[in-house]
């Protein structure tokens, strides 16, 4: 029932009586031991002893509601909804990948995508949002259950004509005196970073922060800094030739785990746990997108200076900066 509901109206709804809803009203009240609706006009509103037990009422209903979506599941597991969280920085390669490689042997099987942020503590799981998560930490918390997904290698990123951008590998010690572009400090990324640096004997200065990794690179790319960041992916926006060199990070543990997350305190519907087990075999055989390699990224260099071979600039390489 809804605030300022009329038991005419609650009566059409459910289909009874109106002296049958005002008996129903009755004996819940005397079970609870003190009204929880009062009458204003023809209208009935709640007292505060209805909204708290509304609550209530309303966590049994979704119960309801869950146990019978689960039994036509199980019925027919084939027409669920997947309700998967996932990191940003994910939604270019991985997940579309996942979910398009799912949806080839369940194709009635729909998907509600949410972006969860960057954070070492995430809520999607929290109160049901989400019924599975990928996300870049391991939680430290028993109510939930993670599986490593991959385990992605970390790039620094430097401007185009940065004096360090032709080599291939780099010490983080080298770029100690650069300023640096990040996430903000409850990102999982940002805390990567920083601590890679402190083992590297210094600590960032941080001169932007931002809330993407898109713009972070933007940052880079004007030549604002330099940052750390995952590495490009084979065909995702960020590996096309541009303004920013992806160099690889020389000193040990430059990586983030990449993990699938799903609450260890209920039972998963049949949709969910069926995709659950796709992204744990894919994994396991390894069969994720590929990282763009160093060979890769230099045929795409020489592929597009042959385009540009003439006199024209090309992409890698902005004048004035």
């Amino acid at each position: 029932m809804h605030h300022g509901t009329t038991v005419t109206e609650v009566s059409e709804l459910q289909a009874v009586t109106q002296s049958g809803v005002s008996r129903a009203l009755r004996r819940l009240e005397a079970e609870v031991g003190t009204p929880l609706l009062r009458r204003s006009g023809r209208t009935l509103r709640m007292t505060h002893a209805g909204a708290v037990f509304k609550r209530h009422a309303d966590a049994l209903l979704h119960q309801l509601d869950d146990g019978i979506a689960a039994v036509s599941q199980l019925i027919e597991p084939e027409t669920g909804t997947v309700a998967l969280a996932f990191q940003q920085s994910l939604g270019t390669w991985l997940v579309p990948d996942l979910v398009r490689s799912f949806r080839t042997a369940h194709p009635g099987i729909r998907f509600l995508l949410t972006q969860a942020r960057d954070e070492l503590q995430s809520a999607a799981l929290d109160g049901g949002q989400a019924d599975l998560e990928i996300g870049t930490s391991r939680p430290d918390d028993p109510a939930v259950h993670a599986r490593q997904v991959a385990v992605e290698p970390l790039r620094l990123a430097l401007p185009g004509d940065h004096q360090l951008a032709s080599q291939q590998r780099i010490h983080l010690a080298e770029v100690s005196g650069e300023p640096f572009v990040s996430l903000r400090p409850a990102s999982a990324l940002r805390q990567l970073g920083d601590d890679l640096c402190e083992r590297a004997g210094f600590r960032p200065v941080v001169v932007f922060e931002g809330d993407d990794l898109s713009t972070v690179r933007g940052f880079v790319a004007a030549g604002l800094g330099v940052a750390i960041v995952p590495a490009p992916r084979a065909g995702s926006p960020e590996s096309a030739t541009g303004p920013v060199r992806y160099c690889e990070i020389a000193d040990a543990g430059a990586i983030r785990e990449i993990c699938l997350r799903w609450p260890a305190e209920r039972r998963l519907l049949p949709a969910a746990e069926l995709f659950r087990q796709h992204v744990i075999t894919r994994a396991t055989a390894g069969r994720v997108p590929a990282l763009l390699t160093a060979s890769h990224r230099e045929g795409q260099r020489d592929a597009h200076r042959e385009r540009d071979r003439g006199g024209n600039v090309h992409a890698d390489h902005v004048p004035g900066r």
